[in-house]
């Protein structure tokens, strides 16, 4: 039997070639003019998901 991919999950994160799964800084939307420069700058970037969470991940998303 075919696992279902976790729909909501995948649409939020990518995979690299070398297997590391990639996110989106959250808070992006708006307020961002009380926020400070550096944080600015940092929500710019995108984000690694912890080891700690990597493997839950990878149940959510069988085929990824």
């Amino acid at each position: 039997m075919k696992l279902k991919t976790y729909k909501a999950l995948s649409k939020r994160v990518r995979v690299t070639k070398n297997k590391k799964i990639i996110k989106r800084h959250s808070g992006q939307d708006h307020f961002n003019a009380r926020a400070t420069g550096k944080v600015t700058r940092r929500k710019r970037r995108d984000n690694q998901w912890s080891d700690v969470h990597e493997k839950a991940i990878r149940e959510l998303l069988p085929y990824v």
